[in-house]
C-alpha cells in the first residue's frame, strides 16, 4: 500500500500504521495503557499551552515520516513546536519534535527498536518511553539518526527534556494510579 492509498482509507480509532508499504492494524489499547497516555497528556498539554510552545496531540494521529517509503506511524502522543506548526494539517507531515510511546506488555504495532530507529532517522528530536511493567520513564535524545543520550527516571524524579525543558513530569504521577 502506498502512503496516498493509506490516506484514502476510512478514519478509524484502531491503531494502524503503514510500515514500508505494509499496513498493520491492532486492537484498541488496554485501560492501563490509556491511563498512562491520559496522565502524560494532562501533565504536558497545560505546560505547552501556558508557555505557548506548540501543540500536543494524542493517537490516533497519522505521522507521515516518509511519503516515498510509505512510512506512517501513530505514536501515543506527539509534540510539535510552534516553529514547526506548518507540518500539522489533517495529519502530521514530517517528524514531530517529540514522540511518546507507552510500552504495553503486549506490543500493539511494530518492534520498539525499529520504531525508535525510525524516529531517529527521520528527525524526531526526542522520544519518551513510558514502561508500564517497570513504571519507568526513559527519555531518549535523538540526533543524526541515533540515540545520543538516554536518561531513565523513576518514582518522584522529574524528567529532564531538551525539547520541553522544565516540563513537570515524573513517573510517580504518571504511573501513580
Amino acid at each position: 500500500m502506498t502512503t496516498a492509498e493509506y490516506l484514502q482509507t476510512p478514519e478509524t480509532l484502531l491503531p494502524r500504521e503503514l510500515a514500508f508499504g505494509v499496513l498493520y492494524v491492532a486492537e484498541a489499547p488496554r485501560a492501563r495503557h490509556q491511563r498512562v497516555v491520559l496522565e502524560l497528556l494532562l501533565a504536558i498539554a497545560p505546560f505547552v499551552r501556558a508557555h505557548r510552545l506548540g501543540e500536543v496531540l494524542p493517537a490516533p494521529i497519522d505521522v507521515i515520516l516518509d511519503h516515498a517509503a510509505n512510512l506512517v506511524v501513530q505514536p501515543d502522543l506527539v509534540f510539535v513546536s510552534t516553529e514547526r506548526a506548518g507540518i500539522v494539517a489533517d495529519q502530521i507531515d514530517g517528524a514531530p519534535d517529540l514522540a511518546i510511546e507507552v510500552l504495553s506488555p503486549q506490543p500493539r504495532v511494530g518492534r520498539l527498536d525499529e520504531r525508535v530507529g525510525w524516529f531517529a532517522r527521520y528527525g524526531v528530536r526526542e522520544c519518551w518511553l513510558a514502561d508500564l511493567q517497570t513504571r519507568r520513564l526513559a527519555v531518549l535524545r535523538l540526533e543524526a539518526g541515533a540515540i545520543v543520550e538516554r536518561a531513565v527516571c523513576t518514582g518522584g524524579e522529574t524528567i529532564e527534556s531538551a525539547v520541553l525543558p522544565g516540563v513537570p513530569v515524573m513517573p510517580l504521577q504518571i504511573f501513580g494510579w
